[in-house]
């Protein structure tokens, strides 16, 4: 289906969303997983079709490095993006397994293997070995090793947290799921503004675990029906283009995005009176031993 596209640029000079409103990709990052990684996964055919010219032994060898690099890729992407999210926060925990000193170590086997087909020597897979993990962990790093912003962090209070985003997290994905079956850029645009409203206020929690008592009932409550109504929508709507349920749910949007945005600010200024109320006590504490504190 034809769908019009709008825009300041576009020739009626209009814009489908207002100026204040922020776009899909405010305060987004590009990703570093990009072609270096998925190039990984093309590298090791050429030892999948040198396989089979060979011997048994060689057969096997061939193989066995062509699984163990994809392997190593698989790990590299997923190491890539677990780092991401370790940047992309203030207040986390290292990656449980360290997917890209994995996947260094088994670059290095394949290799060694690849290496040792066919060869009586041990020199050649040996060097490929040391100079393939070498170079894999030059090339993407390590994986974070510590713990970030967790020195006065209840780690009991934490996994809580953890556990609480993560199913809202599934909400909002399946949210975006449901509405992208429609089809229809707008109401995708719409959705994606209210997961980032929705998903600040994860940030604003994992930052400080002491506002998950306050905002539990918006995690749970609020967008678990916030996703069956979506779902709901997303089936009923194609079938009847009612222009009423469009606006309806719409307004649920807005409804929804403006709570939570104000539940999140106010979250925001009790964190600011916890600090006003620090500073005070001591700048009282400083007067009081006759410093001066101006």
């Amino acid at each position: 289906m034809a769908q019009r596209f709008g825009g300041k640029f576009s020739p009626d000079g209009k814009s489908e969303t207002p100026a204040d409103v922020p776009n899909a990709y405010t305060g987004k990052k590009r990703t570093r997983v990009g072609g270096r990684v998925n190039l990984l996964f093309f590298a090791p055919f050429p030892l999948a079709i040198r396989a089979f010219w060979s011997e048994p032994v060689g057969l096997a060898l061939n193989l066995t490095a062509f699984g163990l690099l994809i392997l190593a890729a698989w790990l590299t992407r997923e190491g890539m993006l677990a780092h991401e999210a370790y940047d992309a926060r203030r207040v986390a925990k290292r990656p449980a397994i360290p997917r890209k000193i994995f996947a260094s170590i088994l670059t290095g086997w394949g290799l060694g293997l690849a290496g040792f087909s066919g060869l009586d020597t041990l020199l050649t897979p040996i060097i490929f070995a040391t100079v393939g993990t070498a170079l894999h962990m030059f090339a993407f790093g390590i994986d974070p090793l510590t713990n970030k912003g967790m020195e006065d962090v209840d780690t009991f209070q934490q996994d809580r947290v953890a556990r609480a985003v993560g199913d809202a997290e599934k909400h909002v994905v399946a949210m975006n799921d449901a509405i992208k079956r429609l089809g229809d850029r707008a109401l995708e645009r719409r959705v994606d503004r209210f997961s980032e409203t929705a998903r600040k206020m994860f940030r604003t929690i994992e930052d400080d675990p002491r506002d998950l008592t306050a905002a539990r009932k918006y995690l749970s409550v609020y967008l678990k029906g916030a996703r069956d109504a979506t779902i709901k929508f997303s089936d009923l709507y194609p079938r009847k283009r009612d222009g009423e349920i469009r606006t309806e749910y719409e307004t649920l949007l807005t409804d929804l995005e403006d709570n939570f945005a104000a539940k999140t600010e106010k979250m925001l200024l009790d964190d600011r009176s916890d600090m006003d109320i620090e500073i005070k006590v001591l700048r009282d504490r400083l007067q009081r031993e006759g410093l001066k504190t101006d």
